[in-house]
């Protein structure tokens, strides 16, 4: 069996980290750049976010589609890995540029120029995360570099969590929209070139023959698989729990602990947080089921995220809390992916075919949805607050914004363990399954050879 170099691991990690240092910092910014740089109204906010949101129900699943009928020398995802970065870096950078105008088209350019980052980004979005599962057919080999990931992503978030703030003052300082413009500028470059790395070395080694299979049939990878629709359902709970904590940060930091500063401690907490419980998510999964330890990793979360809460603590108790929640959160994110992997495998089982594409471009979609939640949640919020940019805070500020920074994770964690109530499916099951797709690929692969 061949193994995934330590180039391969090192160039797709840096993919990750390069990707979600461009997320990190539209999901941190894009609704404060909008709302107190560009001073469109909060109500008018959401309407973009949501325009948004109902065209990923389009196009993410296309994209999908499109990617599990790509057939090229280079494999499915790595040609959209080369061309999508620098798409990528252009719309990011047109998402922070105040173009002047009337309000309304002020409101219009920040609409079309968010859309068309969300949809460039799901040109690349798909293929990163579905390449991971073609690289090997040794499961270790994949959760090795979903782990490896995962890790980049995280560390992506953190570098923009805490120098996002230093980057800005550079340019002029959180007020100055063309200090916007150009940490977008700098950040979506430097990603860019990342993402591009890993489809330059990364390696796709389980091949299938192109198959034109209907949508119909490519739907039934996910709708014929009860485990994995459980689990993609969870998976739009669970991504609230970071999604919400990062839309309103910015907010919480300044309003709440009253200084832009604290963005860069939050972040911090982040980094230790994650990136522990990523890394102690390995051990864990060669001992325990996947789901118990998804589902153990919720209630620490909760707890964690409750307490702060309820008994009014100071910004360092808060702090070392919010980093074991997050800790939570990097279990999650390691289980569940690897719960992912599983439920693409019982799938080519049962129809003969992988449908990567699909699964993970619905994994990426429930992501954005969820991110498009928080937007909205933060959005009627602020509303309800009758928040106006740079408002004196007062007590209704106050827990308004804390209720989003840890209650909404409460019930998301909480929330999030249900549907794996109906995710049966045990490591016995599994092995066979992957032994027979094992010894499927052999048989064909010397039918091939005749």
């Amino acid at each position: 069996m061949q193994r995934i170099t330590a180039g391969e691991k090192i160039s797709y990690t840096g993919g990750l980290l390069g990707q979600n240092m461009i997320y990190s910092f539209v999901s941190l910014y894009i609704m404060f750049f909008f709302t107190d740089l560009l001073r469109i109204p909060p109500q008018s906010v959401t309407v973009i976010v949501v325009i948004a949101s109902l065209w990923d129900a389009v196009n993410d699943p296309i994209m999908g589609f499109i990617a599990d009928r790509t057939s090229t020398k280079m494999g499915k995802f790595r040609p959209y890995l080369l061309i999508g970065p620098a798409i990528i870096a252009v719309t990011t950078t047109l998402c922070f540029v105040s173009f002047g105008g009337s309000p309304l088209a002020t409101a219009l350019l920040a609409a079309i120029c968010y859309v068309l980052w969300d949809m460039s980004y799901t040109v690349c979005d798909i293929p990163i995360w579905a390449i991971s599962s073609v690289v090997s057919r040794e499961p270790g080999e994949k959760n090795t570099m979903v782990t490896l990931g995962k890790i980049g992503g995280t560390v992506g978030t953190v570098i923009v969590s805490v120098a996002s703030v230093a980057l800005l003052n550079v340019f002029g300082g959180e007020r100055v929209p063309g200090a916007f413009t150009a940490a977008a500028a700098v950040i979506a470059l430097l990603g860019a070139v990342l993402m591009a790395l890993s489809g330059v070395f990364v390696k796709e080694r389980i091949h299938h023959p192109k198959a034109d299979i209907p949508m119909r049939d490519n739907m039934r990878t996910i709708l014929g698989n009860k485990p994995l629709l459980a689990l993609l359902m969870t998976l739009l709970i669970i991504n609230t729990v970071n999604n919400i904590r990062q839309v309103t940060q910015i907010y919480f930091a300044v309003y709440v602990w009253g200084s832009v500063d604290y963005v860069t401690y939050i972040g911090l907490s982040l980094v230790i947080g994650m990136i522990f419980g990523m890394a102690i998510s390995p051990r864990l999964l060669v001992r325990f089921e996947k789901k118990y330890i998804f589902m153990a990793a919720c209630g620490v979360g909760a707890v964690s995220s409750a307490v702060p809460f309820v008994f009014s603590m100071g910004v360092l108790p808060s702090l070392i809390l919010l980093g074991v929640s997050f800790a939570a959160t990097g279990v999650t994110t390691i289980s569940s992916t690897a719960m992912l992997m599983d439920g693409i495998d019982l799938s080519e089982h049962r129809l003969g075919f992988r449908g990567e594409g699909i699964v993970f471009s619905m994994n990426t979609f429930l992501n954005k949805l969820s991110a498009t939640l928080a937007k909205g949640i933060l959005g009627l919020v602020m509303v309800g607050m009758h928040y106006v940019d740079n408002m004196p805070p007062n007590p209704t500020v106050i827990a308004g914004f804390s209720a989003l920074v840890y209650l909404v994770p409460v019930a998301s964690f909480l929330l999030a363990v249900v549907p794996l109530f109906f995710y049966r499916v045990d490591e016995q099951q599994l092995a066979q399954i992957r032994h027979e797709l094992a010894a499927r690929n052999e048989m064909s692969g010397a039918a091939d050879a005749l």
